[in-house]
């Protein structure tokens, strides 16, 4: 453009430049989810038996640790989502969080590489405890605050507007990224820790994570940047809030239209009024002779806003459940894994590489989601994702309720052939059915998640509202260590035994089967309330009162106020939502 187009930068909230954003800027956040999940997805499948024979954690010990730490880790998530939707852009935010993980990796390597560094017998005090908590807290800091913006970074390199279907297809083959590297990090990886040593496993952690960041880095002049929102996520909501409750009074008008907005010419974009929640549409009466302020009036748009985030909540409670599954195949499947035949030929498998057969399934299957069944579903329900986010978070979560049933089927079988024949158990492969099955759960909810909390957030808060995925992960991750410890109590106190369900380090002498049945049972109560909250969930629809009739500004025009631009053509300038304009 000539240099008689002038633009005001900071009322730009989607800048889409010629040469930047598309599959081309996100190919280098594929490459770098690939790496940094190599050691992250590896270590904690494997840190389950870490803790037990290098720590001395006991059995419940060790498999609440490892859940509290994934689940700190996904709460963590929503800092960096925070962060980059309200001080910093994504990048920073990434890079700064990157630097926590990397030197966690670093100290978690020093720890095990040193004998003396480690506790003798279950004595897990002094400066090896601190040395061990601070490496475990950085790592949840700086891997959850990473996660907390990623998602939302990649997404934003695409026009949902133009490029149909394009943010969907970005997080299939975002997902893709993470699987491929998981399966690399639960084969190799693992095989290293357990066999040639646990810091030899970290250490390549560490440079898998650290090439990751560099890979992203060198991406920088090919994203989309966009600038954080001028007030806080959070500020707007409690404007909305505090708004309402002050107006309480006031009586809401018949014509939701009477309500307050700014004018079309503001930078703010703008939200269809929904008659959801009515009673948080008078934050949005101006009441008579008062000074609107943003604390006492706010607009439609804002109102909506607070409504969006409302809506999600019962959608981000319907998913933890099956999160909380997710969390014993990474823990009780792994011991499981361990007292079973491993061996295929000469070549013993270890026990944390068992979950690479749900990977591998979801590196087969996500292509041909994405390629196949999305076009075909597209042609059929003219949604373009194939089927609404919402959907697929729900076929997700009745695979989860099946994995579980058979996780138990299996263990029974587990159990009775080892009381029977210690020296000959079942081969590992019979728990390959509840880890495919749940992987291709989890390839319909989590990606559903992720696309679904995006594209229903304001602009100003997609990092933050992205983040709920993790937070569904985390809670999911508590949930399960609370479980335990619950489930461990009533039965010792219920059982003539006295022994808990999940008691000891022996698996053929507790009841983990009837854990697997209990979650099972759990998830379909679980279901029948997700159905419910889907079916009540009214998407977000925006208002393009003015889009429709955009305006073509040529090369040589001038703008003072530019609320959405978007750069289609060489010499063009599109520009959407825009009055106040001249030539």
């Amino acid at each position: 453009m000539e240099e008689g187009t002038k633009l005001e930068y900071n009322s730009v909230r989607n800048c889409k430049m010629k040469g930047k954003g598309g599959f081309r800027a996100s190919s280098f956040i594929y490459g770098f989810v690939g790496l940094d999940n190599i050691g992250f997805v590896a270590n904690m499948v494997s840190m389950v038996l870490y803790l037990s024979f290098k720590m001395h954690f006991d059995l419940s010990g060790s498999a609440n640790t490892v859940t509290n730490l994934l689940g700190s880790t996904y709460l963590l998530s929503i800092i960096g989502g925070f962060i980059s939707d309200t001080y910093l852009n994504r990048f920073n935010t990434i890079i700064i969080f990157g630097t926590a993980e990397i030197l966690a990796w670093a100290l978690m390597t020093i720890q095990a590489r040193y004998s003396f560094l480690q506790p003798k017998a279950n004595s897990l005090e002094g400066g090896i405890a601190v040395l061990f908590y601070v490496s475990v807290c950085l790592l949840a800091l700086g891997t959850g605050g990473v996660r907390g913006a990623l998602p939302a970074l990649g997404a934003d390199q695409f026009d949902e507007n133009n490029s149909k279907g394009a943010v969907g297809k970005y997080f299939n083959w975002l997902l893709l990224s993470s699987v491929s590297g998981s399966a690399i990090g639960v084969t190799i990886i693992v095989w290293i820790s357990t066999n040639k040593g646990w810091w030899m496993g970290f250490l390549i952690s560490f440079a898998t994570t650290f090439l990751g960041f560099i890979i992203f880095v060198f991406g920088k002049p090919f994203y989309q940047l966009q600038l954080p929102a001028q007030t806080p996520p959070l500020t707007r909501i409690l404007q909305v809030i505090v708004a309402a409750i002050r107006n309480r009074k006031l009586q809401l008008p018949d014509n939701p239209q009477q309500l307050y907005e700014k004018d079309s010419d503001s930078s703010d974009p703008k939200i269809a009024h929904t008659n959801q929640f009515r009673c948080l549409d008078k934050a949005a009466v101006v009441p008579k002779s008062v000074e609107i302020t943003e604390w006492r009036v706010c607009t439609v748009s804002k109102v909506e806003e607070v409504k969006i985030v409302t809506r999600m909540l019962p959608i981000i409670g319907s998913t933890i459940i099956m999160n909380t599954c997710l969390a014993q195949l990474q823990t009780f499947s792994v011991q499981q894994g361990y007292r079973m035949n491993r061996h295929f030929g000469s070549f013993e498998v270890p026990a944390p590489s068992v979950p690479v057969i749900p990977l591998l399934f979801m590196c087969i299957l996500i292509p041909i989601y994405d390629l196949f069944f999305v076009p075909f579903a597209r042609k059929i329900t003219n949604h373009p994702s194939g089927i609404t986010q919402l959907q697929r978070v729900g076929v997700g979560l009745v695979l989860s309720i099946i994995s579980m049933g058979i996780a138990a089927l299996v263990e029974i079988k587990r159990k009775n052939q080892s009381l029977k024949n210690p020296l000959q158990p079942i081969h590992v492969f019979w728990l390959s059915f509840q880890y495919a099955i749940f992987g291709i759960a989890d390839m319909f909810t989590l990606v559903g998640m992720l696309e679904f909390f995006y594209k229903e957030a304001p602009i100003g808060m997609r990092s933050l509202s992205t983040s709920f995925t993790w937070i569904s992960l985390s809670f999911g991750y508590f949930l399960s260590s609370a479980f335990v410890d619950i489930i461990n109590s009533v039965t010792k106190r219920v059982s003539s035994s006295k022994k808990g369900w999940l008691d000891g380090q022996d698996l053929d002498q507790n009841n983990l089967q009837l854990f697997y049945w209990f979650l099972a049972i759990l998830s379909c109560l679980n279901f029948i309330n997700y159905i419910y909250w889907a079916c009540w969930y009214k998407y977000k629809s925006d208002d393009h009162q003015t889009s429709a009739n955009d305006i073509v500004l040529p090369k040589s025009a001038s703008v003072s106020r530019v609320p959405f631009l978007k750069v289609d053509h060489e010499n063009d300038v599109t520009l959407q939502g825009l009055e106040d304009h001249k030539n």
